[in-house]
């Protein structure tokens, strides 16, 4: 019910868009900084300047990171112009907030920085058998996303960073029980409502248009009439699955993978343990730690006698907070979860068995190994379809620069035709009809026809006037295109006669509409001077913000904003656009239904988390001033 109140304040959806889009630490974006090919600045901040280049580089890595984590997904919901310009918005949130945390002096120290690396699960996922970081992987997994270790780290101290700017505003942030009461008190408040809707489609037949009045409408919008300019294209897609369909594997490289990811599957078990700790204080003098080890030896002793006391003993003598009460149980837990020496206790350890003292920087445990869970390997035929997939496309991150070299030097030499580039790298010509200088018409077309480099491109001059391939176009992490426009189609008005009809509906349902909201507004009048003339009113129905018994959002709106007594009913109208004009009677307030108390406080919590990211977002529009952040970028208008 709450999820209401923020679907229906665009302020706040705002806010919540910002905290649902991750974090671009792991795109490298501060990386693309120095990659400035040409002066095309689409925004400013202070003195420094973000290129188209690096908009369309972390919009792309944008659009990959979402499409490998929603594989279903259609990649043109992902990318177009809506998710371009809050890429770009975003890029400039970020380079405001890293020049507050250089004037503030944030600074991300060591310990930071390895303990938000070892928090990190694609990160925990490289470690060795002995828990140690598997470098190699590391590294293979950074370079598939254009990083270096170094480029990568720095880039997540950069992000630590700035989220220490506005993390001051967001911890501070406070709404007072009254308050957050009276706020939702009026925003939950119900009104039994009456409606009359006055839709164009009751006025149609009471329309006349003459030919005069078409010809006069078509003379006076001749810009509506326009053809768009439009380009058919042919094209050629270089990516890593293009490179990873030519990938050649033998049986050897195949059983070898498979034996490795048997290696890491069983990295992945997961064990349940309880433990019993007696804690020692930091700084702790030598002479107190021992007299701390020989509790903890004799409660050992006593638990080599009587094993099955332990969860009774972990109740009463354990000093950890957290798991005293259910008998010391922690649960499941991977490597990675506990401090180094415990780790290496406990999985080494039996079901079952009773470890001898382990001291960490905690103190003293022990620990008894309660179960054990191991993902059992899938049979190589099994899996040999999905082991095949994986190493062909790691052997093509290997391979792409050679192949992306061959790609360039063939488009380019053979400028003629894209099909030898084509035969000679396995590729497929793809085409492409009624290409928009914005981009493509159907939603669901290739979402590289929507890459404003490409688009660039076709539309340029040379491309149009020769028609040949256009150069190797990077537009995105391993993806190349070479464009050749076929024909192209300038803007032109269409004649009249082809339009006719579309003039003639469009005046109907103007003046069809405009009837509707003539005849509401009279009603209303009429009935406001005269209530009990108002027969046409259907029955009662209450309303509220979560709940419009089907009305349009304008009129629950309209209904809501009225001011209304306890006893006489209060009247407003509500413009529908083309659905109409519709008359609103409010006739009477109603507070909201009773609610739990844990209702209540959920509530009140989420309405402090929504303050708190408005004024984490006023604090963020204030530093966007004061470091003078413009975006150059015009808006474009949807296409049709």
């Amino acid at each position: 019910m709450f999820d209401f109140f923020r679907n229906n304040i665009k302020l706040f959806m705002g806010l919540l868009m910002v905290l649902i889009i991750p974090s671009f630490v792991l795109f490298g974006i501060e990386g693309y900084s120095s990659f400035r090919e040409g002066k095309d600045v689409v925004a400013t901040v202070g003195k420094q300047d973000i290129t188209r280049q690096e908009w369309d580089a972390a919009h792309q890595n944008e659009v990959e990171r979402m499409a490998a984590s929603m594989p279903g997904m259609d990649r043109a919901l992902l990318d177009n112009e809506g998710t371009r310009r809050a890429t770009l918005e975003r890029l400039v949130d970020q380079r405001v907030l890293t020049l507050a945390a250089q004037k503030g002096m944030f600074l991300t120290s060591d310990q930071r920085l390895a303990r938000e690396l070892t928090q990190d699960p694609n990160i925990a996922a490289l470690r060795k058998p002995d828990g140690t970081l598997d470098v190699e992987r590391y590294r293979e997994l950074l370079r598939g996303q254009g990083l270096t270790p170094e480029m990568f780290e720095a880039n997540v101290r950069s992000d630590l960073a700035r989220r220490q700017v506005t993390q001051g505003v967001l911890a501070s942030s406070f709404v007072t029980e009254a308050s957050a009461r009276t706020a939702l008190q009026a925003f939950f408040e119900r009104r039994e409502v009456q409606v009359a809707w006055f839709k164009p489609a009751d006025f149609r037949a009471k329309v006349q248009v003459s030919d005069a009045d078409v010809q006069q409408y078509y003379d006076q919008n001749t810009q509506a009439f326009r053809t768009q300019e439009q380009a058919d294209v042919e094209y050629l897609v270089l990516d890593l699955d293009a490179v990873a369909r030519n990938v050649r594997l033998n049986e050897a490289d195949l059983r070898a993978y498979y034996e490795q990811n048997n290696t890491q599957l069983a990295q992945q078990e997961q064990r349940r343990a309880r433990h019993i700790l007696l804690t020692v204080a930091p700084g702790a003098s030598a002479e107190d730690k021992a007299k701390v080890r020989a509790q903890a030896d004799a409660l050992l002793a006593e638990l080599r006698q009587s094993p099955d006391r332990f969860a009774e003993l972990a109740k009463t003598r354990s000093q950890d907070p957290g798991s005293a009460q259910r008998g010391g149980d922690l649960d499941f837990f991977a490597r990675g979860a506990m401090v180094k020496p415990f780790e290496e206790v406990a999985f080494g350890l039996e079901k079952g068995k009773i470890s001898d003292v382990v001291e960490t920087e905690f103190g003293f445990h022990i620990i008894q190994v309660t179960d054990v869970r191991r993902p059992a390997p899938e049979p190589f035929e099994q899996v040999r379809a999905k082991l095949t997939a994986e190493l062909s496309r790691q052997q093509a991150q290997r391979q792409f620069a050679e192949v992306a070299e061959d790609f360039s030097n063939l488009v380019y030499e053979q400028a003629d035709s894209l099909q030898p580039a084509a035969q000679k790298l396995g590729l497929t010509v793809r085409k492409a009809s009624a290409l928009l200088r914005t981009g493509p018409q159907d939603p669901k077309a290739d979402a590289v026809l929507a890459n404003a480099r490409v688009l660039s491109t076709v539309f340029g001059d040379d491309a149009l006037r020769q028609k040949r391939n256009s150069e190797a176009i990077e537009v995105g992490a391993n993806q190349l295109v070479s464009v050749r426009v076929v024909e192209h189609r300038p803007a032109q008005t269409q004649p009249l006669a082809s339009v006719a009809a579309q003039v003639r509906e469009r005046l109907v349902q103007q003046r069809a509409q405009e009837a509707a909201r003539t005849e509401g507004r009279a009603q209303l009048a009429a009935w406001q001077a005269v209530p009990a003339s108002a027969t046409a009113l259907r029955a009662p129905v209450v309303v509220s913000r979560n709940d419009t018994q089907g009305l349009p959002p304008a009129v629950v709106a309209a209904a809501l904003s009225v001011p209304a007594g306890a006893s006489t009913a209060a009247w407003t109208g509500a413009d529908l656009a083309a659905e109409g004009f519709a008359v609103v009677r409010v006739n009477k307030v109603l507070a909201r239904e009773a609610i739990d108390d844990a209702r209540a406080r959920q509530e009140r919590e989420q309405l402090a988390q929504l303050w708190a990211q408005t004024e984490a977002q006023a604090f963020l529009k204030a530093l966007r001033a004061r470091f003078q952040a413009k975006i150059l970028e015009k808006k474009k208008e949807t296409a049709g």
